[in-house]
């Protein structure tokens, strides 16, 4: 999805969800269009319209198709726990959004091309499946061969004024990070400012 469409849903969801520095959004911050500016507050939304936004909001910042989302709401509903907090931690244990959490990506798309091209090992060994669940204990790096490839030229100036998230930890030097749980919703880093319980209400209709 190129850089313009993706900040056009931004914009249209009313925030952020590319990850990019230069989103669209914050320059921009009402929908896109000849009406945009007017419409901003035009109209109230419905109960179902919010529930609706929210989880798009989710959905696309974590860059997932409906299927994928739809698949997760239900899978951390099985668990029988805090269901908002199950299905965050099932999208932060994805394999790209734990590269982009350990910074070794800006965004997470860019995360998944770099998994898809073959950069990231998890426990050593190679892993070139974006949606692949990372567990406790295991060791994401950057596979030695693609280490001094151009999507990493300027990781050194990047890591050095980096901080991850508590449930992960990164060796800069060794551009290694482990994961050391499960992530922590009330952690200030995470969100998003979302109604959660909305997106789960949506799904439970």
């Amino acid at each position: 999805m190129s850089t313009h469409i993706t900040c056009k849903i931004c914009r249209r969801l009313g925030m952020s969800v590319c990850g990019r520095e230069k989103c669209a959004f914050k320059r921009k911050p009402y929908p896109p269009g000849e009406h945009g500016r007017k419409s901003k507050h035009a109209r109230s939304i419905s109960e179902y319209g919010m529930q609706m936004r929210e989880k798009q909001r989710l959905k696309f910042t974590y860059g997932l198709r409906e299927a994928q989302f739809r698949n997760y709401v239900k899978e951390a509903q099985r668990r029988g726990t805090n269901t908002t907090e199950a299905l965050l931690q099932i999208l932060e244990s994805r394999l790209d959004n734990t590269v982009h959490r350990l910074g070794f990506a800006v965004t997470r798309s860019f995360a998944r091309q770099l998994i898809s091209h073959g950069h990231i090992m998890v426990n050593g060994r190679k892993v070139n499946i974006p949606s692949f669940r990372t567990r406790t204990g295991d060791v994401i790096s950057i596979r030695p061969q693609s280490s001094a490839k151009g999507a990493f030229k300027d990781l050194e100036i990047t890591l050095k004024k980096y901080n991850t998230p508590p449930w992960l930890a990164l060796d800069k030097e060794k551009r290694e990070g482990k994961v050391l749980g499960k992530a922590d919703v009330a952690d200030p880093s995470m969100f998003l400012n979302l109604k959660l319980d909305s997106i789960v209400e949506f799904y439970s209709r």
